[in-house]
């Protein structure tokens, strides 16, 4: 027998429910170009599913190649932070804003999960004007409790807070709530919160681990196999 519906259904954005990580790959490629580097698939772990700030970091990091490219002073590195950061999140957003498409069977899955009264939430690690015009346009229409972007925790992905959070405003405990995640940093931060994860592999695939339940696309998972993945050793 399967066992109860989860508290909660707690989304990852960007790779997950829309298809946003090819255009922040592009993105981040275009101002690593605009530094002086040229981005490959070894800069990957440090792009795709992190953070603006945490891609911004590593940015600044490789610029040029070696540590006479750097900001020379603490102030000066904060500044270019900023910079990088700025360009990135405006680059991604007219993207965004142009247009994203939804990942295949995101909108049956959450259509499905609606009508059958299981809450959901959305916990993104992008900024949150990503996000809000992420939901006014791509996800217009869809009924989530609530949305939390990487400006409304003190840390974000691969950190736990935000699922955790996520959790407890639905009053939750992490372990009835299952997380829908795509990418290596955001099932790291739903395991540290507790929560069941359900892996769908974008860009960068995700090693198996305790709790870590596995489809190859939102359109084979309904909210029987949400509810297993509660159930999953």
């Amino acid at each position: 027998m399967r066992t109860s519906a989860p508290a909660a259904v707690l989304f990852d954005m960007d790779g997950t429910l829309v298809d946003t990580e090819v255009l922040w790959w592009e993105t981040a490629r275009e101002v690593a170009a605009g530094l002086g580097h040229r981005l490959t698939d070894a800069d990957a772990p440090e792009v795709v599913g992190r953070a603006v700030a945490d891609t911004a970091a590593h940015l600044i990091g490789v610029t040029g190649g070696d540590a006479s490219a750097l900001p020379s002073t603490a102030d000066d590195r904060a500044a270019a932070l900023a910079r990088t950061a700025a360009e990135l999140t405006d680059s991604f957003f007219r993207k965004v804003d142009a247009g994203a498409p939804l990942r295949p069977g995101a909108a049956a899955l959450l259509a499905s999960l609606e009508g059958a009264g299981v809450p959901f939430a959305l916990v993104s690690a992008s900024p949150r004007s990503v996000v809000d015009a992420v939901v006014a346009g791509s996800l217009a229409g869809v009924d989530f409790a609530f949305t939390l972007s990487a400006d409304d925790t003190v840390r974000t992905k691969p950190h736990p807070d935000p699922y955790r959070t996520a959790a407890e405003r639905f009053a939750a405990d992490p372990a009835a709530c299952v997380a829908v995640e795509d990418s290596p940093d955001g099932t790291a931060s739903a395991d540290a919160a507790g929560c069941a994860v359900l892996v769908v592999p974008s860009l960068l695939p995700v090693a198996p681990g305790r709790g870590r339940t596995f489809a190859r696309s939102l359109e084979e998972v309904d909210l029987g196999v949400l509810s297993d993945c509660l159930r999953r050793p």
